[in-house]
């Protein structure tokens, strides 16, 4: 017999296999012996009391045995000679949108500017030791996109955009821990999810479909109100009745190109910050209560927290438990900040993006910009920061205390951004505005989360890339472009989404889309 339970329990209950089966025995009043598997379905960790407890929902195989769910792919077409369908971009709105094509019986021509997942990693290394910046290959750019080299969290709030369910059992299928499908908010890991990425890619292309990789797409061909393909850098020319454009939040030149192509775009607001990093042990003790360390049964502990701040939302993004801050500029002469863990999340220090909600009035200097003029406010704090920096990928920073008080640190510990930081009063980097509202952010923080607000943690500017400056807009059920046939943008570029999950969603509900397929859900 199988029985299902809710159960809340100790850390050393839960993380520990052998007492989970006591537990869910005395539970069930059965004897120890007689149960053949206690299942985790799913994990929760709740650390708003003293007492950290971890909540769980779980099966109990009861004198019967063990049967694992299976997670297998789904049964791919070849596609070598249907239909070409062209994908602009591979990151997860792209690849997911390429699967989801040969599911449908389409072949996808994927165009990625960058390089692929193994080959990204000697100018990621070159950004970090030697500053240089390429264009087309770095944190944000090339195969697997932006989350490859950034951490790999799956924890996504539009739930309602897709099957979450099933986007996670993919990455299963293609290589990932089930892990995922227990814990409350997911993550891959930097070191796993590059392998994952190229499973992907190999798929599509044992199965029919193109990957073209160094191969950056410059130019639209348009036919009398459609579009029917693209040019590239190299003058190569890709031809198809449909292309999905699924390029990132920091494709600038794509931006660039339909707005000098008469193609509409709109602004879209979006949040900007620094990214801070605190010793992971002061946030374990914070979050779990704890006077020294967090025990051997507890993960490294992670925070969210948001508060209004003169009427703007000042909130942790993109937090990395025991993490890395990492150089994410995709042009020179500019610096980005971001972050990432590892699987495991052993690295000894915290980070996470603190950002404050912009406004559309907030772009009004940038205004002759038009549809651009966020983008533009971006990329004039990333040059400031540059500047500040020494014109290197050294980031200017400052202590937390500091900061908030507004004055230059006179000095500063090392920290995880491996290229460098400088002392500089980030008020000369950061507008007013929104210098001011993360010190006072800053300042409620700590009221409750006390500690929060210390000099051991170090403030790294900027953080500017939370969610595209531009929304490309598109017919709410059939996802084209209301201007241009032929074009369905996709995923977190186009304003769609905002992270892995939701942006593979939003990938396989354009490929249905493209292939006429159901009913799309959301814009």
């Amino acid at each position: 017999m199988v029985h299902d339970l809710q159960i809340r329990v100790k850390p050393e209950t839960a993380y520990s296999p052998e007492a989970l089966k006591a537990y869910a025995a005395a539970k069930l009043k059965l004897p120890a012996g007689e149960l053949t598997q206690v299942e985790i379905v799913r994990r929760s960790i709740d650390a708003r009391k003293r007492q950290v407890m971890v909540q769980l929902a779980v099966r109990v195989w009861h004198k019967e045995p063990f049967r694992e769910s299976i997670i297998s792919l789904p049964d791919y077409q070849n596609v070598r000679n249907a239909e070409e369908i062209i994908v602009i971009g591979s990151g997860p709105a792209g690849l997911f949108a390429a699967l989801r094509l040969i599911e449908l019986g389409y072949k996808p021509i994927v165009l990625e500017r960058g390089k692929d997942v193994k080959a990204r990693i000697k100018d990621i290394k070159n950004i970090n030791v030697r500053h240089i910046v390429n264009p087309d290959s770095n944190y944000c750019f090339g195969e697997g996109g932006a989350g490859t080299y950034s951490d790999g969290k799956l924890y996504t709030r539009a739930k309602k955009r897709g099957d979450v369910r099933r986007i996670l059992e993919l990455l299963v299928g293609f290589g990932a821990v089930r892990d995922i499908l227990v814990e409350a908010h997911p993550h891959i890991g930097t070191n796993k999810l590059p392998g994952i990425i190229a499973n992907m890619r190999e798929c599509v292309k044992a199965h029919g479909g193109e990957v073209h990789f160094d191969t950056r797409v410059t130019g639209f061909i348009t036919e009398g109100g459609a579009l029917r393909g693209v040019r590239t850098l190299k003058d190569d020319v890709f031809r198809a009745r449909k292309t999905i454009l699924a390029t990132g939040h920091s494709a600038r030149d794509i931006f660039r190109l339909l707005h000098d192509s008469g193609i509409l775009i709109e602004r879209k607001p979006l949040a900007v910050g620094v990214r801070v990093e605190h010793p992971q042990q002061l946030i374990d003790q914070i979050q779990y209560s704890c006077d020294t360390d967090r025990g051997p049964w507890l993960p490294p502990s992670a925070y969210g927290i948001t508060r209004q701040v003169e009427g703007r939302g000042v909130y942790s993004f993109c937090m990395c438990p025991g993490g890395v801050i990492a150089p994410c500029a995709t042009e020179p002469g500019e610096i980005v900040t971001n972050g990432w863990s590892s699987s495991r999340r052993a690295r000894s220090t915290a980070n996470s993006g603190i950002v404050v909600e912009l406004r559309d009035s907030d772009f009004r200097p940038f205004e002759k910009h038009g549809p651009l003029a966020a983008m533009y406010f971006q990329h004039a704090i990333e040059t400031r920061a540059w500047e500040a920096g020494g014109q290197t990928q050294t980031a200017p920073a400052q202590r937390l205390e500091d900061f908030v008080r507004g004055r230059t640190s006179a000095d500063l510990p090392k920290t995880s951004y491996a290229p460098g930081i400088t002392p500089v009063e980030l008020g000369e980097v950061l507008p007013d505005f929104i210098h001011r509202a993360l010190q006072q952010g800053f300042r409620q923080f700590d009221r409750s989360m006390r500690g929060f607000l210390t000099n051991e943690a170090v403030v790294h500017a900027p953080e500017t890339r939370t969610s595209s400056p531009v929304r490309i807009p598109r017919d709410a059920q059939t996802l084209e472009h209301p201007q241009l046939q032929g074009l369905f943008p996709c995923g977190e570029g186009a304003g769609y989404a905002g992270g892995i999950v939701s942006a593979a969603m939003d990938g396989e509900r354009v490929a249905a889309a493209v292939a006429g397929v159901g009913v799309a859900k959301g814009r």
